[in-house]
């Protein structure tokens, strides 16, 4: 019995049937389910029958035939763009771990309900899991998602991981003018797991990008259900829950809208850009000097020290955005040696107001930037940004330029 064969085992009362993984111990057996759900049996009282020898083949599935997709002239032609990332995933039965191995063509045959929507163009930018991510692969997505839209895509729809989803889409909204909807998209749980919601964020994702909405949006679940997908402005979405299949929300604000997953119309709830309203343009310059600093009533000053050189600071402050009084001094000193320092908020609402108390005054008057109603990964993202490509840093960073400020922090729920 090896990783890769098919048993049926008897532990003493329960049988299950499934292939072998890889097990770190001797005396457990690890043993994935058809549901695809895994279970560890103890070795000396399990009854093991082998029923199928090596039935998962590496050599196999990785010289597996593409599939072929053909083009229907009356259909819009959408860019599959696929970074990694759960969406992209599956069981490798060699180590049991959930890897990063599909590229855009395994998801349109791992997801069939894409067939007819739309005519796929596929490419693959990155094969990571999303904590593998940086900002040179934001540049990169950048580019081809700028050379897909310029070839003739009419909507772009990237596949990447949820845990830093939020960033990358950020840096698309400020790197990228596009006429056309941009969709990231993803899946919290893999292909194989019965609950995975791949299927349906893909082809919620498709039909958005055929709609009319020509901003950068994340399309995830709306609610732990199969029923509806929720559309996020990119600037102004955050992953709030590990695990929750609807576990991305938009904060201070409804989403942009939902798509009905049974029906695929779209609802918009909010103004959005519409298709054609810009130029294609990409400016995908970044400063990766800058760096985000949350601030705890314990934290070493030394920290803030260690910033002098770096060109953007964003801090995560207090409720309206403060920092402690001996802070201010370190970071008066920051900005006189040029670092632009950004005050965001920690709390998940409402906006960062230094006029209220005195802290929030003196570090108006130590050259602090206020962050309005950004979110401080979006902060950083921004100001990543504007460092490399604007000549007023300060008057940038107060207005909006991707949705990622609004005008009013106005109760909504």
């Amino acid at each position: 019995m090896n990783p890769g064969d098919r048993i049926r085992v008897d532990d003493g009362g329960q049988t299950h049937e499934g292939i072998v993984l890889p097990s770190s111990s001797a005396t457990s057996l690890v043993v994935k389910l058809d549901s695809g759900y895994n279970v560890g049996i103890d070795r000396e009282d399990a009854s093991v029958e082998v029923l199928e020898s090596d039935v998962y083949d590496v050599e196999a599935t990785e010289t597996a035939t593409t599939s072929t997709v053909e083009f229907d002239d009356d259909l819009p032609t959408v860019a599959l763009i696929s970074t990694g990332g759960t969406i992209a995933s599956t069981v490798d039965y060699r180590t049991g771990a959930v890897t990063a191995q599909f590229d855009a063509e395994d998801v349109l045959r791992a997801v069939p309900d894409l067939a007819g929507r739309a005519n796929y163009r596929g490419r693959v930018v990155a094969n990571i899991l999303s904590e593998n991510m940086d900002p040179s692969v934001w540049q990169d997505l950048a580019a081809v998602v700028h050379e897909e839209i310029e070839n003739g895509a009419d909507g772009v729809v990237i596949m990447h991981g949820t845990d830093t989803m939020q960033y990358t889409a950020s840096a698309l909204s400020f790197m990228l003018d596009t006429p056309v909807p941009v969709v990231f998209t993803g899946s919290q749980r893999s292909a194989d797991r019965p609950s995975s919601d791949n299927v349906m964020n893909a082809v919620c994702a498709v039909e958005t990008a055929k709609s009319h909405a020509a901003e950068v949006m994340v399309a995830m679940h709306a609610t732990p259900s199969d029923d509806r997908v929720a559309l996020h402005r990119a600037t102004r979405v955050r992953k709030n829950h590990t695990s929750r299949r609807d576990a991305f929300e938009t904060v201070g604000a409804k989403p942009l809208g939902e798509v009905d997953y049974e029906t695929g119309e779209i609802s918009f709830s909010r103004e959005y850009r519409e298709r054609g309203a810009v130029d294609l343009d990409v400016a995908p310059d970044l400063a990766t000097d800058v760096e985000l600093v949350t601030f705890t009533p314990a934290m070493d000053l030394s920290i803030l020290e260690e910033m002098a050189g770096k060109s953007g600071l964003v801090v995560e402050g207090t409720g309206l955005g403060h920092v402690n009084t001996d802070a201010i001094d370190v970071i008066e000193s920051l900005v006189d040696d040029g670092t632009h320092v950004v005050m965001t908020s920690q709390c998940l609402e409402g906006r960062v107001c230094d006029r209220v108390y005195d802290t929030g005054r003196d570090l108006l008057d130590a050259g602090v930037i206020e962050g309005e109603d950004m979110l401080p990964g979006t902060a950083l993202v921004k100001l990543m940004w504007a460092v490399a490509n604007v000549e007023n840093v300060s008057e940038a960073m107060g207005r909006p330029l991707a949705g990622e400020i609004q005008e009013r922090s106005t109760p909504w729920r």
